[in-house]
């Protein structure tokens, strides 16, 4: 496919594609195709020549804030390039179209890693992510700067009771169950579980949808995509999207050892940290839990794509084991709730 036949180019991306190609090291001679992503309504070329395939990726047409995310994935990018963090090279940007152009890792997602491997090596791959994952936390605070996020410049408690807490019930329980009225003392709970997870320490970098779907590897090395929603935030909240990720159903008791061994990581690079990290962490896993709720409803729904039904029962499943646990006492309607959301999804033949 050649740049004219793609109807998804502006006139200005037409443009400016040609010249950061040029820039890094391509002719005109170069074949092109049109990927989407899971969640995003971005674009993606994967734009190959000679043997060699880069990515350019363009912003958003339909979202009011398009171009800001754009420069966020090159200024965050080019940080945590600088706090070596393994992420896609980035070639090239483009502020007026804000089309950024990066290397090209392949296909070899993390998620379908896991699902090929045996117990030993989902270890192992699960090892190196989580070194990954503490390098990019506690490097990735020492020089950001919150002017590069698009979003919002922190996690915070606003957050939370707006786009998670929220979120979840708006679009889940209220748009795709069809719940109507919340169960009483539902947002007492809400604030309840903000209050808990705002109370944890934080100010490291927090890339918020650090899961197996946005890891990649490629000759043998780990690498961290979609890192422009980055901001400051608490330890906890990547540990937990990653081991409560809904695409790969981890067996508890390998949940348990993993994050065990992010502890021992920790107390090796900040054991200052250690002292009630374990009970932070329920909380900011919950809070996790709802997001993607929320999440993969609005996705399914609103947005018509179908491919994320199929977590929302394992998803709702995780959200009442963690319930369960002895913290979830002090939540008591949201637990009531969580007992009920797989027959619920059931009911709706999510599968």
């Amino acid at each position: 496919m050649s740049l004219e036949n793609l109807t998804v180019l502006t006139a200005g991306q037409r443009q400016a594609l040609p010249r950061l190609l040029a820039e890094a090291g391509l002719t005109t001679k170069f074949a092109a195709e049109l990927l989407r992503g899971d969640g995003s309504d971005r674009w993606f070329l994967r734009i190959s020549e000679a043997g060699r395939s880069l990515i350019a990726i363009l912003p958003s047409p339909t979202m009011p804030r398009a171009q800001a995310e754009a420069r966020a994935v090159w200024e965050i990018g080019r940080h945590l390039a600088g706090r070596s963090v393994p992420i896609p090279a980035l070639l090239g940007f483009d502020p007026a179209t804000g089309i950024v152009l990066c290397e090209d890792l392949g296909d070899a997602q993390f998620q379908g890693i896991i699902a090929a491997a045996s117990s030993a090596e989902v270890v192992r791959h699960y090892h190196q992510a989580l070194e990954v994952l503490l390098q990019m936390q506690l490097a990735g605070r020492v020089g950001f700067d919150p002017r590069w996020c698009w979003d919002t410049p922190a996690y915070d408690r606003e957050l939370m009771l707006a786009r998670e807490s929220g979120y979840f019930w708006e679009a889940c329980c209220r748009d795709y169950l069809g719940m109507t009225g919340r169960m009483p003392g539902l947002a007492e709970d809400f604030h309840r579980l903000a209050d808990l997870a705002a109370g944890q320490p934080s100010g490291f970098f927090l890339h918020r949808d650090f899961q197996s779907r946005n890891l990649i590897v490629k000759a043998g090395r780990l690498r961290v995509l979609d890192f422009q929603g980055g901001r400051l935030g608490p330890l906890a909240y990547d540990l937990a999207s990653l081991l409560n990720d809904p695409y790969v159903d981890l067996p508890v008791p390998i949940r348990a050892d993993l994050f065990d061994y992010y502890l021992e990581l920790l107390a090796e690079r900040a054991p200052e940290l250690v002292a009630g990290f374990a009970e932070g962490y329920l909380w900011l896993a919950l809070q996790r839990n709802l997001q993607i709720l929320g999440a993969f409803a609005f996705l399914a729904k609103v947005k018509g794509k179908p491919f994320f039904k199929a977590y929302l029962v394992p998803a709702a499943v995780n959200l009442d084991r963690l319930l369960r646990e002895p913290g979830g006492r002090q939540l008591p309607v949201l637990s009531a709730l969580a007992t009920e959301l797989p027959d619920r999804f059931n009911s709706l033949k999510v599968v």
